[in-house]
C-alpha cells in the first residue's frame, strides 16, 4: 500500500512538472509579470502567525483576524495601519520594496512580528 502511494505521488509530481515544462516550452515564456504574488498571515490567539514572513518584493500580504477581540496590524514606521480588524476581517498591505518591515497590534503592543521583503 505505501508503495502504491509513493509511485501515485511520484507520477503526479512528475506530471506537474511536465505540464509547466511544456506550457513554456521553446520559444514560449510564462507571463509571471502579470502574476502578482500574495502571502496571507493569521491572526490568532492574539499572536500573528508566521510571526517572521519572508517574501519577494512586489507581494500582497493579507492579514485575517481569527479572534473574537479586534485587532490591528500597524507597522513601527507607520507605513501602513489597519482599521480595527473584527472576527474574520481581513487587511492588505502590498510590499514593493526590500527590507525588513516590524508591525504589531496597537490594541494588544505585545503582539509583534515581521515582513521580511527581499
Amino acid at each position: 500500500m505505501k508503495n502504491t502511494r509513493w509511485i501515485l505521488s511520484a507520477a503526479v509530481t512528475l506530471l506537474t512538472a511536465l505540464a509547466v515544462v511544456v506550457s513554456t516550452g521553446p520559444g514560449l515564456a510564462a507571463n509571471t509579470a502579470d502574476q502578482s504574488a500574495s502571502a496571507a498571515v493569521q491572526i490568532d490567539n492574539f499572536s500573528f502567525n508566521p510571526t517572521s514572513l519572508t517574501v519577494p518584493a512586489g507581494t500582497t500580504v493579507t492579514w485575517t483576524n481569527n479572534d473574537d477581540v479586534p485587532h490591528t496590524v500597524v507597522s513601527d514606521d507607520k507605513l501602513f495601519r489597519s482599521k480595527a480588524l473584527d472576527s474574520d476581517d481581513k487587511f492588505s498591505y502590498t510590499f514593493t520594496k526590500p527590507g525588513t518591515y516590524n508591525y504589531f497590534c496597537s490594541v494588544h503592543p505585545k503582539m509583534t512580528a515581521k515582513i521580511v521583503v527581499q
